[in-house]
């Protein structure tokens, strides 16, 4: 049984791939304006690469920056094709199951920024083994959206925001796991002058890390650890 359900995984994933590709600011729909679209909807697999900070592409700079006051709340949306947002599909189909997690960068100019700078995490939603529900089961149920707060406490100036969903239904083989991320441009305003602890991409994930590398099939998987550092808390 398990044999003939990662075959059936495997069949559906070359058309259930898909992008972040809008933010909405306080509930102000900023559509595409601010985000580094990447180039096509597939997946990143090497977490060496530096393509796992921003995408294949995402050096490139997205047409303006969004603002943001320290506090509020974004909104990331991800949907399967180029501006497709019809809510009556999945974002992210064919069994992609997995965590949806955001990190934020503090740059000079968010606009010419590589993303080789520090992220810390501020958001993550793994599983809940209680209801077999994943993070990105969320963005499939509610038309690719998933609410992210900004720390109030960090400081003003432009950021980068990357939101990632890391699908794991091929993750027990090497390289398995798919890393789906966009960057989009920020400024940051009001706030304090906090400026969280980072982590580096590459190195933030290795492909060792257990929640990385892993069988969310097998008889024996009852829990799951997110990769990368803790939530920034404020």
């Amino acid at each position: 049984m398990r044999t003939a359900i990662f075959a059936l995984v495997l069949a559906a994933t070359a058309a259930s791939h898909a992008t972040f590709q809008e933010l909405w600011v306080d509930g102000e729909d900023e559509v595409s304006t601010c985000a580094r679209l990447p180039s096509n909807n597939n997946p990143v697999t090497n977490v060496g690469s530096n393509d796992i900070r921003c995408n294949v592409g995402g050096t490139k700079a997205a047409g303006a920056k969004c603002s943001v006051a320290a506090g509020g709340t974004v909104t990331v949306e991800m949907h399967q094709q180029p501006g497709d947002r019809d809510c009556t599909k999945e974002a992210l189909g064919g069994n992609h199951f997995g965590p949806v997690l955001a990190y934020m960068s503090k740059v000079e100019d968010a606009a010419s920024a590589d993303g080789s700078s520090s992220w810390f995490k501020i958001f993550e939603n793994g599983y809940d083994p209680a209801t077999k529900a994943w993070g990105n089961d969320n963005l499939n149920k509610g038309c690719g959206k998933q609410e992210v707060k900004i720390p109030a406490d960090i400081a003003p100036g432009d950021y980068l925001l990357r939101a990632e969903t890391i699908a794991l239904h091929t993750a027990s083989q090497a390289n398995g796991a798919q890393f789906y991320m966009t960057c989009y441009q920020i400024t940051v305003t009001g706030g304090g002058s906090a400026n969280p602890t980072g982590v580096k991409f590459p190195g933030a994930y290795s492909a060792n890390d257990p929640g990385i590398k892993v069988d969310i099939w097998g008889n024996g998987f009852s829990e799951y650890k997110i990769p990368g550092p803790p939530v920034y808390e404020g």
